[in-house]
């Protein structure tokens, strides 16, 4: 074997190990997305804003919580939902995520100013929580 060969060899082997390991995932959980959209997302609502506001957030997808292209990555309002939810322990606790979900609405999406809307304000405005995604 060339010397080439022996390092495409090893560097395949490396990425299969790597692979079948347990590398970390993405850190999204859809259980905890659906539980969003079932409390905030009217999907058959006639009203225009409503209607605004389910197509921003199915744009976003995964961006309502996370940024960036890594899931590891989360956002200002996934940061405080993180606080309060395991990802695997949780995800299937819909009580749960409906409880994290209430509290981190009444939180100051800056929490350096007292004047700033909560998160739960600016999703009843039609926003998403942590501003449209980069």
């Amino acid at each position: 074997m060339t010397r080439r060969m022996i390092l495409l060899t090893c560097a395949a082997a490396f990425l299969g190990a790597l692979s079948w390991t347990g590398t970390p995932r993405a850190l999204a959980v859809k259980q905890f997305k659906d539980q969003f959209e079932a409390k905030y997302v009217k999907k058959d609502s006639r009203n225009p804003k409503d209607k605004q506001f389910a197509a921003l957030v199915a744009k976003a997808k995964c961006n309502i919580c996370h940024e960036g292209t890594s899931k590891k990555n989360r956002n200002v309002y996934g940061r405080e939902l993180a606080k309060l939810l395991d990802r695997r322990k949780d995800k299937n606790n819909v009580k749960k995520i409906r409880q994290a979900l209430d509290t981190v609405a009444k939180l100051r999406s800056n929490p350096k100013d007292k004047r700033s809307p909560t998160f739960g304000e600016l999703i009843a405005r039609g926003q998403l929580p942590a501003g449209n995604p980069k």
